[in-house]
């Protein structure tokens, strides 16, 4: 696959001609964002309406998942961007425009504000639970193994770690029992504060990145939230709201179990696509977000139920090994 970074942010070929079929012609096309895939989104202006613009070109993506699933949260009544226009064969998608403020930045911009904007958040996971789930694939061990190999694959390589990886299978292999939910929900993957928009002026809780949802256990999304790798949460944040949610939902011990693996399986996995995203895609900025996702980890590594785990870093990753592996590279002689 070659590098993302070489995409431009200049509007698709066809873009235009796709406003023009479903009523946009002569709309003025803004670059808004890429992200960590080969996705790019775009800003549309005609007179005072707006719209996004996802460009997810084939075959390095398939919008399809995103369009399943937006349909799917919709039906449900939550906030999902509505679908204005497809065109599947070239990856163009022309959504809802949900505006610009974040959750991200309103919980930086007003402390008093952080409490009720991750109440909202941690409601509407309790509200998502009870809707089932049958017609997502399995989020099952299998794809929790892939992923937690991608720190083994990936970062101990790029600082020099001869990591023993059959150890690191058995060690998660002695854990994630404890992550199988008794009864599958959606989990969204990426609910964190750069994906939760407030939408209109009741600054309603609006969804996106959600195409890689899959069926598995509720305390992921909730992780995802309160462990976020590219904002800090403060740890008594995080207490409160893992008390607000257990309050609504009656949770106990083995949710928090869960929780922690869940926490510890999810870290692991971004600090290797972090390292991925530099070494094989050449976006150099993810490597500096990897501190922060360390020591989430090694706070979930802290709990008895990840003691197999925590045993497995202690003899293959020691301190001095652990945080930005551009940093450690660099250091060792190895960039």
């Amino acid at each position: 696959m070659g590098s993302a970074m070489a995409i431009p942010m200049t509007p698709p070929d066809g873009a235009a001609d796709f406003l023009t079929l479903h009523g946009w012609t002569g709309a003025r096309i803004d670059p808004l964002a890429g992200d960590a895939s080969f996705r790019r989104y775009f800003r549309v202006h005609d007179g005072a309406r707006r719209a996004i613009l996802m460009d997810a070109p084939p075959p390095h993506e398939d919008p399809r998942p995103f369009v399943t699933m937006a349909r799917w949260l919709a039906e449900r009544s939550f906030a999902a961007p509505a679908i204005l226009a497809l065109d599947l064969d070239r990856g163009l998608v022309l959504l809802e425009d949900f505006g610009d403020d974040r959750l991200r930045e309103a919980a930086d911009a007003d402390a008093v504000a952080t409490v009720p904007l991750y109440e909202a958040a941690v409601d509407l996971l309790v509200a998502l639970r009870a809707h089932p789930a049958s017609e997502l694939r399995a989020y099952d061990r299998a794809e929790l193994q892939r992923e937690a190999g991608l720190l083994t694959e990936w970062y101990c390589p790029a600082v020099g770690a001869a990591a023993d990886v059959a150890g690191y299978r058995a060690a998660w292999d002695a854990v994630l029992d404890r992550a199988e939910p008794l009864i599958p929900v959606a989990v969204l993957r990426d609910y964190h504060a750069e994906n939760l928009m407030l939408v209109g002026p009741e600054r309603r809780m609006g969804l996106l990145d959600f195409q890689d949802a899959l069926a598995g256990h509720p305390a992921y999304d909730l992780v995802s939230l309160l462990q976020d790798a590219r904002r800090d949460v403060d740890p008594a944040l995080e207490d409160r709201m893992l008390a607000r949610y257990r309050a609504a939902t009656g949770e106990g011990d083995s949710f928090m179990d869960a929780y922690h693996v869940l926490g510890a399986q999810r870290n692991a996995k971004i600090i290797g696509i972090f390292t991925r995203l530099w070494k094989r895609d050449g976006k150099p900025r993810y490597p500096a977000l990897c501190p922060r996702v360390w020591g989430y980890l090694e706070r979930d590594l802290t709990h008895p139920v990840l003691a197999p785990v925590a045993r497995w870093f202690d003899d293959n990753l020691p301190p001095e090994w652990r945080g930005d592996p551009m940093a450690i590279a660099t250091a060792r002689g190895l960039a």
